[in-house]
């Protein structure tokens, strides 16, 4: 069974990584929080050997990254030097592209296929490469027995493609997150936490532990499908993103996840 970590997704400080100086202020603070690593995302630009020295010299490590699906199509072998640099072996993509959301479940589907080419690539090169959600997968397009998300899980080589579940934008879609979690059993080395309360109405994005989401039932399901990286990701938040970021982590250590 996998040593559940803890981990901050830095799309959340996005903001605040844009400069050399402001990355390596977030990587302090992030380590201070307790985060023993950092998923890369929308920083920078900086040349991969002056991420991974801010980085380790923060006392962090790199778990995982999001890396754009048109660079992991036209810059793989660069992708691969870069998370070999940094000692990364999981590689996901945030996203599905518009490109593919135009042509009802045929569009999933050659998503499938390519991803799937992608990712046996970067087996090959001894990483790992997996899909992450938000809530217009769980669509059910006519004809079809489940969802967009079930093509690209079910189209899709589970040894080449894996999960990167995100546990609010699978609520949001209107499925639960515990039983998601189940599904990809040994197939998801990070997940994406964050919290969903209501506001005026409105679903919107909390830190963990400050919102509805069942998280005894989310945590339990993790520990049984052998999650190994626990990223903490809030897109949008209702205070400073560290304070959020904080939040979470304390939230988490008291379920058990320090």
């Amino acid at each position: 069974m996998a040593q559940p970590r803890l981990a901050a997704q830095l799309y959340t400080l996005r903001e605040f990584t844009k400069t050399v100086e402001g990355f390596t202020e977030a990587m302090r603070k992030v380590r201070q929080m307790g985060y023993s690593a950092v998923q890369i995302s929308a920083i920078g630009p900086f040349p991969a050997q002056q991420v991974r020295d801010i980085v380790t010299a923060a006392g962090l490590t790199i778990c995982n990254t999001h890396v754009g699906f048109a660079r992991l199509q036209n810059d793989l072998p660069a992708v691969i030097e870069e998370h070999k640099l940094w000692n990364c072996r999981h590689v996901a993509v945030g996203s599905l592209p518009p490109s593919f959301r135009s042509d009802g479940a045929a569009g999933f589907r050659r998503f499938a296929q390519e991803a799937t080419a992608i990712g046996r690539s970067l087996h090959g090169a001894g990483l790992t490469f997996s899909y992450h959600n938000h809530a217009f997968e769980f669509e059910h397009f006519p004809g079809e027995a489940g969802t967009a998300l079930d093509i690209i899980y079910g189209e899709t080589d589970p040894a080449y493609v894996q999960a990167e579940i995100d546990v609010y934008w699978v609520q949001y879609g209107g499925a639960d997150p515990a039983a998601w979690i189940r599904r990809v059993r040994n197939r998801m080395p990070v997940i994406h936490l964050k919290d969903m309360t209501m506001q005026a109405n409105k679903q919107i994005m909390a830190e963990v532990g400050e919102g509805n989401l069942n998280w005894p039932a989310i945590l339990d399901a993790c520990r049984d499908a052998n999650v190994e990286w626990y990223a903490v990701e809030q897109d949008v938040c209702q205070r400073d993103p560290f304070e959020s970021l904080a939040i979470s982590y304390r939230n988490l250590s008291g379920m058990g996840l320090a």
